[in-house]
């Protein structure tokens, strides 16, 4: 008995220190600032050479694992070649199940990047180890930069540019010249830790 009222005490003192932390209770924690809420609101869009693996609901001849091809396409028997790139999987499996409702009633399938291959960004200019990277997983600015080894002594960090393809159509990509003193002291209002998307160019003069 002794033993049970040492252990819920101890459990007691651990609940309590993890909610002074800010480690229990998330509800109850700050608002998420502005690079949080873009990793949160980001939604990985295929791209070439991803690694799908489609099931279609009690048909094993259409479900199959499919290579992205470099011209941003996949085959499926009986519906053909269907854009994949630049579409979530859920807007892919729906694209999937509208073309497949012209032959079959009620199809059911799903989507998933089995491997990510396609999450390439580009490191330039005066950092130890520029160059072209894979990545597997959600990676900010800071991150990437530690990836290539940091900064070398020439490095004006206070003018690293982010080059980012448009997305909306328009003519041009999308520069921001970024502090890095802005990277690390940035506020809620002020942290441009940016999460980085597949073909962003990061260049430090």
């Amino acid at each position: 008995m002794r033993t049970f009222k040492n252990t819920k005490r101890l459990a007691t003192v651990l609940l309590i220190s993890m909610a002074w932390l800010g480690l229990a209770f998330p509800s109850f924690s700050r608002a998420a600032g502005p690079q949080a809420q873009e990793q949160a609101a980001y939604e990985y869009r295929i791209g070439p050479e991803d690694v799908l693996e489609i099931s279609v609901w009690k048909n094993a001849e259409l479900s199959k694992t499919v290579t992205v091809r470099p011209d941003g396409k996949i085959s499926m028997p009986l519906i053909g070649d269907i854009q994949a790139a630049g579409l979530t999987p859920d807007e892919l499996r729906d694209k999937i199940v509208y073309r497949l409702n012209e032959y079959q009633e009620a199809a059911i399938a799903s989507v998933i990047v089995q491997s990510v291959n396609s999450y390439r960004i580009f490191i330039l200019g005066e950092v130890k180890t520029p160059g072209t990277y894979l990545l597997k997983t959600n990676t900010t600015i800071l991150q990437a930069i530690s990836l290539a080894g940091g900064f070398t002594q020439y490095a004006a960090k206070n003018k690293i540019v982010l080059v980012r393809r448009n997305l909306t159509g328009g003519a041009g990509d999308e520069r921001t010249v970024i502090s890095f003193s802005d990277l690390v002291y940035g506020d809620d209002k002020t942290d441009k830790n940016l999460v980085l998307q597949p073909g962003d160019t990061i260049f430090v003069p």
